[in-house]
């Protein structure tokens, strides 16, 4: 009971901190190692038009991957398909190691190994070698994801957790139109006699060695920490904060509000699945399968989407710059109103948004109305994204916090492999509109799945959501 009462007195010191540059720094701090992480994750659509063009998804160059023509998802797919395999392999797998070994020791060493994966892989010469090292890359990815979203929900103030996910993902986004606008400046070109996707993703690895540098100073998270029985390394990490945030303020801080300690236990997996975590872990999962067919969707596909609009590569890679410039203001716009509104009812916002939108796109010829209309989409999507990566991390316990937001979000990495390959299914068996009817389903999936089952979470503290 005195290690119980302990965890929860750290939670509660943690909870009362005024809102301050201090607390704010790690978070900033967090968000930069993010920034690499989206860099990567989003290139895999600005890139594949270079990699068509040099013949990487060839017969030849695919090798016994090139079997996959029988159901016409050869090319361009296998690659989207390998980004998210590894994904899943990462957030499912190997995402519960961030709960035994801490988050600042698994954040940090993702991060390398992504970063060394990626710079192999913009050397490789065959379709088959580049969609190996990729679906090995992903699986660092997917660890880090995780690792994310506990690291914040466990540093953040209650009354602050949606800001924090919203300004994690607007700084995290800033990586989507600069590796757009690279691709669009890059990928047509051979600089020094190297095609120019390879050097969109060299220039990301390169960025992520500084952000590696820059994050050393991110203290491990003290919630976890006293859920494993390391008291005194949580007292100096939370008393730190303290003293920093007091004399930033220059005052006293406020008074602790006692809140209920997390239930002694070593936790598992198959704790997610007992009450009262059954239903989330159900609905988390269901949504999370669903979610992804929209976002990464349009996201990963928005160039060759144009394309089959009847967009010369240049100009859709032009035209996909114009539309990844929104993704940092969907999350930016929200910092109005995460806080204040149920974060169930953001997400159910978000995706009834991106429903609507891309019934519109699948309509439109005119280039000016799609960029419009695709830059609506985005923006509606960031709003959804950041608002479930809070949501997911909230509704379970430190103790299993890291595997069961692995366990719900894997459903979305393979989802989203197999919907790369799917979308490429529809577009080529029924165009732009048959990809928007799947798309518009799977967000009709969403809305109702949260809607219907999401609890409320908004300013409680994560040990009351626990309960």
């Amino acid at each position: 009971m005195a290690s119980a009462n302990k965890t929860g007195e750290i939670a509660a010191r943690l909870d009362r901190l005024p809102s301050s540059r201090y607390v704010w720094r790690m978070i900033i701090l967090i968000s930069l190692g993010g920034v690499f992480e989206f860099y990567d994750l989003f290139f895999t659509g600005y890139v594949v038009p270079g990699m068509v063009k040099e013949g990487l998804f060839s017969a030849q160059s695919l090798g016994w991957l090139a079997g996959l023509e029988a159901i016409k998802i050869a090319g361009p797919g296998t690659f989207v398909f390998a980004t998210f395999a590894g994904l899943w392999v990462g957030t499912l797998i190997l995402g519960q190691i961030a709960d035994r070994l801490g988050r600042r020791k698994i954040f940090t060493w993702s991060l390398i190994w992504y970063m060394v994966c990626s710079a192999i892989m913009a050397f490789q010469t065959t379709g088959s070698s580049l969609i190996i090292w990729r679906f090995i890359a992903g699986i660092g990815l997917g660890i880090e994801l995780v690792t994310i979203d506990a690291y914040i929900a466990e540093l953040i103030p209650r009354r602050e957790r949606g800001r924090a996910f919203s300004i994690n993902q607007f700084i995290t986004y800033c990586a989507v139109p600069v590796v757009a606008f690279l691709a669009w400046q890059l990928v047509p070109l051979s600089p020094l006699g190297l095609t120019g996707w390879r050097w969109v993703v060299l220039i990301g690895t390169v960025g992520a060695v500084i952000v590696w540098f820059l994050q050393l100073g991110i203290p491990e998270s003290p919630r976890w920490l006293a859920k494993h029985g390391r008291y005194e390394e949580a007292e100096r990490i939370v008393a730190r904060i303290e003293a920093g945030v007091q004399a930033e303020l220059g005052r006293p801080l406020p008074p602790t509000v006692p809140e209920p300690p997390e239930a002694e236990s070593e936790g598992s997996l198959a704790e997610a699945f007992a009450p009262p975590y059954r239903t989330r872990t159900i609905m988390l999962s269901v949504f999370n399968f669903a979610q992804t067919i929209g976002f990464y969707g349009f996201a990963a596909w928005v160039p060759t989407l144009l394309i089959h609009r009847g967009i010369h590569v240049t100009q859709s890679l032009e035209y996909a710059f114009i539309i990844a410039i929104a993704n940092p203001f969907g999350p930016l716009i929200g910092t109005l109103f995460s806080d204040r509104i149920e974060r169930k009812w953001q997400i159910v916002g978000g995706a009834a948004g991106m429903l609507i939108l891309m019934t519109i796109f699948a309509r439109l010829s005119d280039p000016g109305a799609l960029i419009v209309v695709g830059v609506l989409f985005t923006l509606c999507a960031n709003v959804m994204s950041y608002s479930f990566h809070n949501y997911q991390a909230e509704l379970y316990p430190t103790r299993i916090r890291a595997r069961a937001i692995g366990f719900v979000y894997s459903w979305s990495r393979i989802s989203a492999a197999f919907a790369g390959l799917a979308i490429g299914y529809f577009l080529h068996t029924g165009g732009i509109t048959a990809v928007a009817t799947f798309i518009g389903i799977a967000m009709l999936v969403v809305i109702g799945v949260i809607g219907t089952f999401g609890p409320a979470t908004r300013a409680l503290a994560l040990e009351q959501i626990a309960h």
